[in-house]
């Protein structure tokens, strides 16, 4: 009997699928990692989010595991030089959810830029302030996107009818990858620096891009610049971009990922730090919802299913 292991909700497409092709489908969204860790050796199968480490450990004891499954983008949780020693498949669904956070981010943006946050708030309380929530454009306006792949290409899709300057980069890409779209300039790290009034994060988190954005890294940018972070919290330094929240070197920021997102778990310090960007008017904040849609949901399931049956053969 052939069995996989699901540890985060997923749409039914993937299960119904899955019990197609001949699997058992254990659906245990509340399982935890020790637990997962405990049953892993019976499964020759593992659908997962974000909360499961598929470490060297847990695949040395898999003996019967065939492939590992990510809902989603973000690879860091696998171990795949590991998968690979073992003969695991591993395979990821960035294709599922990457309009979804395309369009988040660009709502994000819109958000900030028009005080509509602030606005909402102060007009439930029967205040009518139309100067001090006077918005700013994003037409004529300069914007850097760090990463090219599936969520980046997809955000200048969106960017394409705001009559903004869209500059790219990624270090990864031959030259040429955004030859589709006319209106993005392929350009280097220091010029999207030196330019941007709008830098997005598209970036996996690697020992790399850890931390890429600290204080060397905005001091590097034009003053008063917004990011974005729609990619891993990782990629930024909290403690350098709160600071320059607070000072002015960062003019706003949207961010829908952080370093800690288990609020539970805060230190005293985290605390504090996170309580300083809680209060902040120049920040648009979300729950690392980005990518969760309806939508999403069902063709994150789709795509998972299809390259299932590709690395399997089936």
């Amino acid at each position: 009997m052939k069995r996989v292991l699901i540890t985060d909700d997923c749409h039914p497409v993937l299960t119904d699928g899955l019990t197609e092709l001949g699997y058992v489908c254990d659906f245990l969204p509340d399982i935890t990692l020790e637990e997962t860790r405990r049953v892993i050796p019976d499964y020759d199968g593992l659908i997962i989010n974000s909360k499961i480490l598929v470490d060297r450990d847990m695949l040395g004891a898999a003996k019967r595991l065939r492939f590992v499954a990510r809902l989603g983008s973000g690879m860091e949780i696998v171990d795949r030089a590991c998968a690979a020693e073992h003969g695991v498949a591993v395979v990821s669904s960035p294709e599922g959810n990457r309009n979804a956070v395309a369009e988040h981010a660009l709502g994000m943006l819109l958000a900030l830029s028009n005080n509509l946050l602030r606005a909402d708030r102060e007009l439930r309380q029967n205040t009518w302030r139309r100067e001090k929530n006077r918005g700013w454009e994003l037409s004529g306006k300069t914007i850097g996107l760090v990463g090219f792949g599936h969520t980046g290409s997809q955000f200048a899709r969106k960017l394409a009818g705001m009559e903004m300057t869209v500059l790219a980069y990624d270090k990864y890409k031959p030259a040429g990858y955004a030859a589709e779209m006319p209106w993005v300039q392929e350009t280097g790290l220091n010029a999207i620096q030196a330019q941007s009034d709008v830098i997005s994060l598209h970036l996996p988190l690697t020992p790399e891009t850890r931390h890429l954005v600290d204080e060397a890294f905005i001091g590097r940018c034009k003053n008063g610049f917004v990011l974005i972070n729609t990619a891993r919290g990782g990629c930024v330094k909290t403690a350098d971009v709160v600071t320059a929240l607070e000072n002015g070197r960062i003019g706003g920021a949207c961010l829908d990922v952080f370093e800690n997102e288990k609020t539970d778990t805060y230190s005293a310090a985290e605390q504090e730090l996170y309580g300083r960007l809680n209060r902040m008017e120049n920040a648009v904040l979300s729950p690392h919802v980005a990518g969760w849609t309806k939508e999403s949901k069902i063709r994150l399931a789709e795509v998972l299913l299809e390259k299932i049956k590709a690395v399997l053969k089936l």
